[in-house]
């Protein structure tokens, strides 16, 4: 970026710069899930309230109802960004419902951390259709609800495996009053 005298060239040169420290992120993120879920010496992945195929066949039937709703909803509200397709907002509304149904059918904490990070974007890309004009400071507040909330679920995962040696939220279940 030193040699870089055109704002052009630097601006290039950041976004490079942002995507790799990006994808470093993601590499990390994943080796940490990774461990967490090899230390809890327990198979999650059919961890669901119901079987695999009964939670995925009712998953893709939500899904379809809920993404046909969402389009066909938000289609005829006439809202528009400049910068993305028409169809945008109408898959923003149907990531959200569609993400809290996986958050209630899923019972470790991972999934449930993923799928509320699958409704966070939901909402940023309806945020990105319906506000694209907004000022700077509050694109940067949006940016950083996920971090924070990144760092909760984190402290949350850890400390409910520490606790239970599991991922499972199943032992939760005991504290309903």
């Amino acid at each position: 970026m030193l040699r870089a005298t055109l704002s052009r060239s630097q601006v290039r040169l950041h976004a490079v710069q942002s995507l790799l420290v990006s994808g470093l992120s993601v590499i990390v993120a994943g080796e940490r899930v990774t461990r967490l879920r090899r230390d809890a010496q327990v198979e999650i992945a059919g961890s669901g309230a119901l079987g695999v195929a009964s939670a995925t066949l009712l998953a893709l039937a939500l899904s379809l109802a809920l993404a046909g709703f969402g389009f066909f909803a938000v289609g005829s509200l006439d809202i528009r960004s400049r910068f993305l397709p028409h169809t945008s907002l109408g898959l923003s509304v149907a990531i959200v419902p569609v993400a809290f149904v996986l958050m209630i059918v899923r019972r470790d904490v991972v999934s449930q951390a993923v799928t509320f990070f699958s409704l966070e974007n939901g909402v940023s890309l309806a945020s990105l259709v319906v506000a694209a004009g907004i000022p700077m400071i509050i694109e940067v507040a949006f940016l950083f609800d996920p971090l924070v909330a990144m760092v909760v679920f984190d402290v949350l995962m850890r400390v409910h495996h520490h606790r239970t040696k599991s991922l499972s939220t199943e032992s939760l279940t005991l504290l309903r009053g």
